[in-house]
């Protein structure tokens, strides 16, 4: 093979024919020796094409009597002597799996050297790979199957890779990140979660905190810079949401993430701290979110019993009601070498600007009070140091560390937001009818912009401030206006009806909320089904409480709630600061695919 530095090359077998196989230092390829078709595979002058199996993407090497036994592959023959190798094979929409090709040869020691040279040559990649892992488990989360998911599906990709992993099944909440502040962690390579994004909060919070005690930190002092957490963090998909594990790895697929582990791929993560005062109230890498997402979830948490569905029930609920809350936000800009969130420019593996980002951080830059310094640099505004501010009444002020994608939105909720650039995306959205407001949730579900509405304010932050007003007698709440596309006595309801013209499908990370929320909003799932009996469910709640839609401004609180990463935070007057690739994941970002996104 041209261009390639050979480090070994012999004939094998692979099944029946005899194959030239090469040992690069970055691959494995073979072909067989003669062309038995003149087909479209064959290459010009008779020669067949190479196959390459990346050292990259190796997953082991093993002779085949010795591999585990779930993972052995029989001799072409019993004389022969063979070893089989173990790669990533790509499948639909960034799902990963495992293929694997055994080579044979009828001499012993032809196929101990090649099976000593090739993991030689896969030891020695760049790329460091764990050999210890230190597992939690979620015996609760999702559909209660994070034990079987481990133990049927990834278990056995570790021990083919032949790591040694140490499995905490979790018995209570915070048992994980308990165990991560005070437990000995030196001898393991990583952090892997099994369940949903509640479990990777608890954990990551748990990796933070020791991080900082480890450095003689206190990371509930504002003005201290964040020490970046060495252990890796991977993450099993089994819970209700998995809006990281899709975000960071393009798939909520458990064998693709347990992949990524084994390969030790390196992917940092930005983080933002959201405090009062100088109080930590909680970490956040997804969403943030005060005004409608807070109220989705405030509401949600009584109807616990619910399930997933109860995410569905609430949004529309909190769709019609349309409350609006006052308040002031002040944020400070990102500085002008930064991408905007309009620019479509998608973070994707290999993402030029969070690179950038890296090497900064390798420069020694410091931030004061923690982060990037060059990345706190202001745009022109009206302010010499970079703040603006915003006041009025919002339904719903957003703060985006990621896209938020999931299988059901898959541009999410700031499609052009970055998973390492030290910076956040915050979404305002001001006063505006219910009618409005559910045609900016369509636009979640489809390709077209959401942030195109006079409504909505986008911008690319590193700080930000929050300050709810409050007063006695605060009438904040729904909207009985005309604007609604509804009478006195519908509450804009009819007006909605037939709202499809934004696209269909669709979901955020909330098990399909948006899917069902536009479906039950917009009239389109009228004849049964759950989202049929939900909008029927949340009627009828309507209706008792109050005689018409149109009167309910007094079901509306003169505040909201943060929701934080599905977490409730009742502090309402809260800053937030973006910490530059905080943490790192056992991912790589989503891979750039024909015919995904």
């Amino acid at each position: 093979m041209e261009g390639v530095d050979c480090l070994l090359s012999s004939e094998l077998r692979v099944k029946c024919k005899t194959c030239e196989v090469l040992l690069a230092s970055d691959r494995i390829s073979w072909r067989p020796t003669t062309t038995t078709s003149s087909g479209p595979k064959a290459r010009r002058g008779g020669c067949p094409p190479w196959k390459v199996a990346l050292l990259s993407e190796v997953l082991a090497i093993w002779p085949v009597e010795q591999a585990p036994a779930q993972w052995q592959r029989s001799r072409p023959r019993p004389d022969l002597h063979a070893f089989t190798v173990y790669f990533v094979r790509r499948e639909s929409r960034q799902k990963w799996a495992v293929s694997d090709i055994t080579f044979s040869t009828e001499h012993a020691d032809v196929a101990a050297r090649w099976v000593q040279a090739a993991r030689k040559q896969l030891m020695g990649q760049e790329v460091e790979r764990p050999e210890r892992l230190l597992v939690f488990v979620n015996p609760f989360g999702g559909r209660r199957e994070g034990e079987r998911i481990y133990r049927k599906r990834v278990q056995p990709l570790l021990e083919l890779a032949s790591i040694h992993a140490h499995v905490i099944v979790t018995e209570r909440a915070n048992h994980a990140r308990d165990f991560l502040l005070a437990e000995d962690l030196s001898s393991y390579n990583g952090v892997v979660c099994v369940g949903g994004d509640g479990m990777f909060s608890e954990i990551m919070h748990g990796v933070i905190g020791r991080t900082q005690s480890d450095a003689g930190l206190d990371e509930h002092d504002s003005a201290t810079p964040l020490q970046p957490c060495p252990l890796r963090i991977g993450i099993i998909p089994a819970g209700s949401t998995d809006c990281v594990c899709f975000a960071t790895v393009g798939t909520n697929d458990p064998v693709t993430s347990a992949l990524h582990i084994i390969i030790g791929d390196d992917q940092p993560l930005d983080v933002c701290s959201v405090r009062q005062g100088e109080r930590l109230l909680r970490y956040s890498v997804s969403l943030l979110g005060y005004g409608f997402y807070g109220d989705v979830l405030r509401d949600s948490e009584a109807r616990r019993w619910m399930g997933p569905m109860r995410y569905d029930f609430s949004g529309f609920k909190t769709v019609m009601k349309n409350c609006r809350y006052e308040g002031k936000i002040e944020f400070r800009l990102a500085g002008s070498s930064w991408s905007g969130p309009r620019d479509l420019k998608r973070c994707r593996s290999g993402c030029e600007i969070c690179s950038q980002t890296s090497e900064k951080l390798k420069g020694g830059e410091e931030e004061e009070g923690g982060g990037l310094p060059s990345l706190v640099t202001p745009l022109p505004s009206d302010d010499t140091d970079g703040w603006r501010c915003l006041e009025g009444e919002f339904v719903a002020v957003n703060v985006a560390c990621m896209s938020c994608a999931c299988p059901k939105s898959p541009q999410g909720l700031s499609p052009a937001a970055h998973l390492a650039d030290g910076a956040a995306d915050l979404i305002v959205v001001r006063k505006c009818s219910r009618l409005e407001f559910t045609r900016f949730l369509l636009r979640h579900t489809n390709k077209r912009d959401q942030f195109d509405f006079p409504f909505v304010e986008v911008y690319r932050v590193t700080e930000l401030k929050f300050k709810p007003r409050l007063h006695e007698d605060d009438d904040v709440g729904g909207d009985d206006d005309d604007s609604g596309g509804g009478g006195s006595g519908d509450c804009g309801l009819s007006g909605a009806v037939g709202l499809d013209d934004d696209g269909d499908g669709g979901g955020d990370d909330r098990e399909g909320f948006f899917h069902d929320l536009n479906e039950n909003a917009c009239g389109a799932s009228s004849g049964g089904g759950s989202s049929g009996a939900i909008a029927a469910a949340a009627a009828d709640e309507q209706q008792q409480q109050q005689q018409s839609l149109c009167a309910c401004r007094s079901l509306c609180n003169t505040r909201s709630t943060w929701n934080c990463d599905g977490e409730i935070l009742h502090e309402t007057d809260i800053s937030v600061r973006v910490h530059g690739q905080l943490i790192k994941l056992f991912a790589r970002g989503i891979e750039d695919q024909l015919g995904f996104g």
